[in-house]
């Protein structure tokens, strides 16, 4: 039987799984992650938040894993993101075709920009279920695939900038999905990403702040309807 974690960062973002979810266990400490399983429909997920950043993200992608796989698990990353391409609106939900890490630098050694010794270049999505969360139509919400970043940082305007210049394929940006995808990538685990865009990399973190509840909302009502597909 699949295992599904959902992986948030902030409790904003799980608060939207949480309100539509028809059974919610306890809490679960793992780590500083906390997991909860949910009933989403017919489905029974995992709900994990991890707390902001990559190490963050990563431990708890791992501590998920080792709890509920390795043989057959599946890991979405879920939640807000920052808009990076140009023409990418607020409240528009990317589904990632790949994710890269936009702090990896080791071009001295002959790798890519964005690419971790011994890792891949970029790391991919699971098709299935890309395809299940890209063909979403909830409501008005609009939904494109496009390809992540992450990092470290929160991307304000100047981070933006030199980020477009050395990553121009990016839609989007924030501080956990690459590394969900290493994760995934190293235990052979099958990963998704659905992100909405809160903010438009604006110079400081009033945009995101504004629109955090609603991106939230929006990323997991496309997450609800594509498991609703995928497990009907």
């Amino acid at each position: 039987m699949t295992a599904i974690v959902i992986q948030v960062a902030m409790d904003e973002e799980a608060q939207p799984f949480l309100d539509a979810a028809r059974e919610v266990s306890d809490p679960i400490a793992v780590g500083r992650a906390v997991h909860r399983g949910i009933v989403l429909g017919d489905a029974t997920v995992v709900l994990v938040r991890s707390g902001i950043g990559m190490v963050n993200a990563a431990d708890a992608a791992a501590g998920a894993i080792h709890r509920y796989g390795p043989d057959d698990i599946v890991l979405i990353s879920a939640g807000s993101a920052g808009g990076l391409a140009r023409g990418v609106r607020v409240g528009e939900v990317v589904v990632g075709a790949s994710a890269v890490n936009v702090e990896a630098d080791a071009r001295a050694f002959g790798y890519a920009l964005g690419q971790v010794p011994g890792m891949p270049e970029v790391y991919g999505t699971d098709p299935a279920l890309r395809r299940a969360l890209a063909d979403t139509r909830v409501g008005d919400i609009a939904v494109r695939e496009g390809d992540m970043g992450a990092g470290e940082k929160f991307v304000t305007t100047g981070i933006a900038d030199r980020l477009r210049a050395d990553f121009p394929g990016l839609v989007s940006v924030d501080m956990e999905t690459t590394a969900v995808a290493q994760v995934a990538h190293n235990h052979g685990a099958r990963f998704a990403a659905c992100r909405a865009i809160s903010d438009l990399c604006a110079p400081d973190g009033d945009e995101f702040a504004t629109h955090i509840d609603d991106a939230a909302e929006r990323s997991a009502r496309v997450v609800i309807d594509a498991l609703a597909r995928l497990t009907a």
